[in-house]
This record gives C-alpha cells, sequence and structure tokens, in this order.
C-alpha cells in the first residue's frame, strides 16, 4: 500500500476505508487502516489534534477479522504505552502530582477537566487550554465539582480522582462502555462532566452515538479543592490548589 505525505493525510485514509476491487494487489481494509495510522506522517496530522504531550498509540485487533466483517464495525482497540492500565480498564498518566490533600469517598472534589475524542482524531468537546500542569487563574465558580461515590460523573473519571492530591493534573483514558457517559443520557445531566458549549456536546455525542468509530475518551483533570462534610448536611472548604 502506498503511503501518502502528511498532507494527503486525510485522502489516504479514505482511500483506505473504500479499498479497492484488486484483493490481489492490496491488503484488507483493516490492515490498510493499521498500517496507516502505524505511520509517522498519520502521528503527525493526527497528534497535534490531541495535546502537546500525545500518547504513544498501539492498534491491535482484539480478534481476527472474518471474511463478512467490516471496518464499519470495528473490532480494534488502541494501546498506550506511555500510560498504567488499571484493573477496572482505565488508563492514567500523571503530569504533575500534586502536594495537597487526597478525597475519600464522600468527600466534595472541585475539579477542572478538558476531554478529546482520542479514539477518533483526537477532536476536543471541551477545551480550556490545558491542564498542562500550570496554575490555573479562574474563579470557583468555574469548576466542576462532585461528590466522591455519587456517580455523577463517569466511572472512569471519578476513579481517576479518588487517589490524586490537591494540585495534581492527570490525563485519563476511559474506553466505552461502563466506565464512559450512559448511552441513555444524551444531555449528559445525569452524569458528567458536561461539556458547557453546544458544539461541545455534538462533537461528543457524535462519538457516542456512532458505534462505527472507536469511542475512546481522553480527559484531562486537575484536582483543584477537596472538601470535607461538614456533618450538616454540606461540605467545610478545604484548601485550594
Amino acid at each position: 500500500m502506498r503511503l501518502f505525505h502528511a498532507s494527503n493525510a486525510m485522502a489516504a485514509l479514505v482511500i483506505a476505508l473504500l479499498g479497492s476491487a484488486n484483493a490481489h494487489t492490496l491488503p484488507g481494509r483493516r490492515e490498510a487502516i493499521q498500517q496507516f495510522l502505524s505511520t509517522s506522517a498519520t502521528s503527525a496530522v493526527l497528534g497535534g489534534m490531541i495535546l502537546t504531550n500525545n500518547p504513544s498509540r498501539n492498534w491491535a485487533s482484539t480478534d481476527q477479522s472474518t471474511e463478512g466483517e467490516s471496518m464499519f464495525a470495528p473490532k480494534f482497540v488502541q494501546e498506550y504505552a506511555d500510560f498504567v492500565k488499571t484493573n477496572e480498564g482505565w488508563s492514567y498518566r500523571d503530569v504533575s502530582v500534586g502536594n495537597g490533600a487526597s478525597p475519600n469517598v464522600g468527600d466534595r472534589v472541585v475539579f477542572d477537566w478538558s476531554g478529546y475524542t482520542i479514539g477518533y482524531f483526537g477532536r476536543p468537546f471541551e477545551a480550556k487550554g490545558g491542564p498542562q500542569g500550570g496554575a490555573f487563574d479562574k474563579r470557583d465558580v468555574d469548576f466542576s465539582r462532585t461528590v466522591l461515590g455519587s456517580g455523577e460523573v463517569v466511572k472512569g473519571l471519578e476513579n481517576a480522582m479518588r487517589d490524586m492530591k490537591v494540585g495534581g493534573v492527570r490525563q485519563v483514558i476511559v474506553p466505552y462502555g461502563a466506565l464512559s457517559y450512559p448511552a441513555d443520557d444524551g444531555s449528559h445531566d445525569r452524569v458528567g462532566p458536561k461539556p458547557t458549549t453546544f458544539s461541545g456536546q455534538r462533537a461528543l455525542n457524535f462519538v457516542l452515538d456512532n458505534p462505527r468509530v472507536d469511542r475512546t475518551l481522553l480527559f484531562n483533570v486537575k484536582l483543584i479543592r477537596v472538601d470535607k462534610p461538614d456533618g450538616k448536611g454540606g461540605f467545610s472548604r478545604g484548601d485550594r490548589a
């Protein structure tokens, strides 16, 4: 299969998807796309759309393709060699560990976040210029918050915050399924974090509602504050990062 330069990478992807009538001279669709995605030219096109520190991505098939299988029912997953994969299935990489308190179940965590459809061209659905490990000059009202254990945010992200420290910045990869957004909550009002713009919500739902693409998500999260229960139904404000 002939690979194009980065300027023609998208055209090459279309060609790989469409395949060829000559099955004896070109690899199958799955192999063609895997070959295309493994090239440095593709990394140049896709990498900058995700993060400055782009995860290393290795494509692996979950099983052998069959004659009737097509790329419109993909059975591939991505492996990220520079991330730690947990037994639960989500992966993480600490950008900055932080030096504040760690939360417990029942504590209210205040956090900042951004999100990307890392399995689908790294498109942002919540972009706030970070986090990259630096300070966030924002008011408390701009931050998100949840009580750990409440299930108010996607399970993969909630679990990732449990052992963070205030001031810490973590990148979290959440696969589609039980660790991600529920399929019956398209507005993301029940389980967040919810994109703050209509375009962000549309970008997220385009991927979540599309079984033809890899629906893996990447969250950047910074733990801003941990508030402890005050015993009166409220919370005592903790120290901010």
